[in-house]
């Protein structure tokens, strides 16, 4: 009778910069896992037959978890075939590991239904995802793996991607495997939409990222960048050369605060501020002639994953950080990863403020912020918060420079251009399919959610690849 192996309840861990370390530069915070201990790790799945698999299901682009788990287990005196097979598995689902094993909050998704959850530690899902990307890229195995997903198209048939960012760069890979002659055309002069612009170094390197973006070129995939659809090129005109258009471009609008002493200086939008800082370089200054303009005592408004990410940056600038919230911290949206990293960091948070006015100097620069203190009721919003109410009692914090992360909204210009139907948001409106209202355009991602996160504007740039797949194939036999 076979004996059951014991089940190890607890996660092995991966190791971290040391906090003097990192807070000192931009490098990567999380070092990742080795062989041995992502072998350790993986040994941990129970292996739930995937049509059952909880985690399958948690995952917006479906990735067979316990099966690239398995691969990694099979060979485990081979690392290098161990690695390709399981590259191979999640490539079937996922061609952007390196990503996703990163700025995922898995928590919420693959390896919050984990069944090993229900005794313990769930299986680290992101960071073995991370390790299989990462340990394939170091060694070229990433490479000779992709001659297998190169698909050679006799259909001749092209697609158009507007945004470079996840939902696009997900959909134009998907339809390249498939075969069709796929263009990007991306506003910015890099590609990587968010992923480039709004995510540090030290969660997601850039090196990394562009290691990643590789695979457009050798998959067959065009990116032509500088190019604003609905100003240098109308939909009307790609519909005219491509058989169908997704639209993946984000939500790149800043929602900003209508109080007084808004347009002091030094008040910055998030995405303005991890703009300068990641896609131009401002903390390589003057390396790169790019500066940003940080003072000594930085407050950012707001509690996501956005607010965390300019936190730390400012932090690293060599700044004091304190992050303001209107809520408590039960209610913050970030993932809990990354307020770990920023209270070991020196990050200081204030909940229950509500900003009502920025003060300035005599020079036009903003010196403080002046807070309402809220607070909290038994009563639950739809998203499940708890109601708050302001006290009429006030607080003024100093502040020399001010982040306001308070959430995105689309861009307009292509809604305004093009006429589609969109919500009062500006957000895209789509049907099962993801098709808008003009018929062979397609969008996903923030372009149709709002401000989301990275995975699921994958899952719907998988879900459109498929959908324009089934549509152009309609459309060709009903030719």
């Amino acid at each position: 009778m076979a004996v059951k192996p014991k089940l190890i309840k607890e996660r092995v861990p991966t190791p971290e910069k040391p906090v003097e370390e990192r807070i000192k530069s931009f490098v990567e915070v999380n070092l990742g896992y080795d062989f041995a201990s992502a072998l350790k790790e993986a040994e941990r799945c129970i292996q739930c037959p995937p049509e059952y698999a909880p985690c399958i299901k948690g995952c917006p682009v479906h990735i067979n978890i316990p099966g690239f788990l398995k691969a990694l287990r099979e060979n485990a005196d081979n690392p290098d075939e161990a690695v390709k097979n399981a590259l191979r598995v999640i490539w079937n689902d996922n061609t952007l590991p390196a990503v996703t094993g990163r700025v995922c909050p898995q928590e919420d998704q693959c390896e919050a239904p984990c069944v090993m959850g229900k005794v313990g530690d769930p299986i680290n899902i992101g960071k073995l995802e991370r390790f299989v990307a990462d340990y394939a890229r170091e060694r070229g195995i990433d490479q000779e793996l992709l001659e297998e997903f190169i698909a050679e198209s006799n259909r001749k048939v092209k697609v158009a991607v507007v945004g470079a960012g996840p939902a696009g760069l997900t959909c134009a890979l998907e339809l390249a495997k498939m075969g069709y002659k796929v263009t990007i055309f991306e506003a910015l002069h890099e590609a990587g939409g968010v992923l480039m612009y709004g995510i540090p170094e030290f969660r997601l390197p850039k090196d990394i990222l562009k290691t990643e973006l590789e695979k457009l070129e050798k998959l067959g995939v065009e990116v032509k960048t500088n190019y604003i659809v609905g100003k240098t090129v109308t939909i009307e005109e790609l519909l005219q050369e491509y058989d169908a258009v997704f639209i993946g471009t984000g939500a790149g609008t800043p929602k900003l605060l209508n109080i007084p002493g808004i347009l002091l200086d030094r008040i910055y939008s998030a995405n303005e501020f991890l703009t300068r800082v990641n896609l131009m370089k401002a903390y390589l200054f003057p390396e790169y002639d790019t500066p940003i303009a940080v003072g000594k005592k930085v407050i950012v408004i707001g509690a996501g994953n956005t607010a965390m990410d300019a936190a730390r940056s400012a932090l690293r600038l060599g700044a004091e950080v304190t992050i303001a919230y209107r809520r408590g911290r039960e209610d913050m949206t970030a993932r809990v990863e990354e307020i770990g990293h920023a209270e070991e960091e020196g990050v200081k948070f204030e909940f229950f403020l509500t900003p009502v006015e920025f003060i300035g100097d005599e020079n036009g620069k903003v010196k403080a912020v002046k807070f309402e203190k809220m607070r909290p009721l038994e009563e639950r919003d739809r998203r499940g918060k708890r109601k708050i109410v302001g006290t009429g009692e006030y607080v003024t914090l100093e502040a020399d420079t001010v982040i306001i992360a308070i959430g995105l909204e689309p861009n307009r210009i292509l809604v305004e251009a093009s006429g589609f139907k969109a919500n009062p948001d500006g957000t895209l409106i789509v049907d099962e399919n993801l098709m808008t209202s003009i018929p062979g355009v397609f969008a996903g991602g923030d372009a149709i959610r709002g401000e989301a996160t990275v995975i699921l504007a994958m899952g719907d740039g998988k879900k459109a690849a498929k959908a324009i797949d089934e549509y152009i194939r309609g459309k060709k036999a009903n030719a």
